[in-house]
């Protein structure tokens, strides 16, 4: 088994430009994925609007309902139509890519350069896959349902393994 990378799909009954919008706005990705998303443009002054388009060069900070950390990085790749890459987890690339097909737009999630040390393998490639696997779910059923599957009224911060235990945080 290789643990440097992974990759999820799932299809989407939405509009590409909507499924755009829940990751390339910060009132898109807390709609169905974040508690908060500040993003800085390149110059470090200018902080986007919610409805603001992320661009490539743009910093990032996210913060979850259920975990009291917050996520950095930047967006390294925003074409503002079918396509975003961000660094995530301090080391690896997270590249979003989104196809129309019919009625459906198929989602590809892939994350890669994940570091093989035992504690990556566990929470970045183990943990992350599996997060991801849940979120993409979330996020379907958000967009084709209008309903939320995630925690944002348990606090689930003070149990051991939350993160790696609970599917839907």
């Amino acid at each position: 088994m290789a643990f440097e990378s992974f990759t999820k799909k799932i299809y989407i009954k939405t509009a590409l430009e909507k499924l755009y919008w829940c990751w390339g706005t910060p009132q898109g990705i807390t709609s169905w994925f974040l508690r908060d998303a500040r993003y800085t443009a390149q110059e470090g002054q200018t902080v986007r609007g919610a409805s603001d388009k992320i661009e490539a060069g743009d910093h990032y900070r996210w913060e979850w309902h259920n975990w009291d950390g917050e996520e950095t990085g930047e967006v390294l790749h925003a074409n503002g139509k079918d396509a975003i890459a961000f660094t995530f987890v301090n080391v690896c690339r997270l590249t979003i890519s989104i196809e129309k097909q019919d009625d459906y737009v198929l989602l590809t999630l892939h994350q890669d350069q994940i570091p093989t040390d035992d504690k990556s393998k566990l929470h970045i490639h183990y943990g992350c896959s599996n997060g991801w696997t849940f979120w993409l779910t979330n996020l379907k059923a958000y967009l084709e349902h209008g309903i939320l599957l995630n925690e944002t009224t348990i606090n689930l911060r003070n149990v051991p393994m939350a993160e790696l235990e609970f599917v839907n945080i």
